[in-house]
């Protein structure tokens, strides 16, 4: 039920927000992945590079998890929408997922492009952008499906985690709290 209704929201189908269960259970399943992944990331760091760095970038990736459904949460309740926000939290956690496909479909489209004569740079540019729109739809969408929101009041919720979320994890490696790239370009 979770790729059909991650397929329907992705075709702008609303109703695809009922094909996910909306318990503390569901909640749960959907977010071990984000907590797993950072997990593993973080142990290897700390095996390869520093154990300090690797438990701040971890700290970091969970909290950009986290802020997620908190911040649905919060704004569920200030919209008074707060029975639907899990199902809407549990759906955003596994829309993740959806960035795989659309890197696939991004690839060959800029691969296209290229291959029509547009600098790769451009092509590039274009198809980042592009996914990126997307991508940002698609949140939009989920949170406006969701919560049974106006278009205005998704948009707000996405700008807010979304910067949120940049804060969390793309400014302690800016500060030079994180992971070197180059120390750890070879995972």
């Amino acid at each position: 039920m979770i790729l059909r209704g991650l397929w329907r929201l992705a075709k702008g189908d609303a109703a695809g927000i009922k094909e996910f269960g909306g318990g503390l259970d569901n909640f749960y399943a959907s977010l071990a992945p984000l907590i797993a992944f950072p997990l593993v990331g973080a142990l290897v760091t700390a095996m390869q590079v520093d154990w300090r760095v690797a438990v701040l970038s971890f700290l970091a990736r969970l909290c950009g998890v986290l802020v997620l459904p908190v911040l649905v949460y919060e704004f569920a309740r200030f919209y008074g929408r707060e029975p639907m926000w899990l199902r809407a939290a549990t759906a955003l956690n596994w829309s993740f997922w959806a960035l795989l496909p659309v890197l696939l479909v991004g690839a060959f489209l800029g691969a296209i492009l290229a291959q029509m004569g547009l600098p790769m740079r451009t092509a590039e540019l274009a198809t980042m952008g592009g996914m990126a729109a997307y991508l940002l739809w698609y949140r939009w969408f989920i949170l406006r499906a969701g919560l049974a929101l106006n278009g205005w009041r998704a948009a707000l919720i996405v700008l807010v985690s979304g910067t949120l979320i940049m804060l969390f994890t793309v400014v302690p490696v800016a500060l030079g709290l994180g992971p070197d790239p180059a120390q750890i370009s070879h995972l």
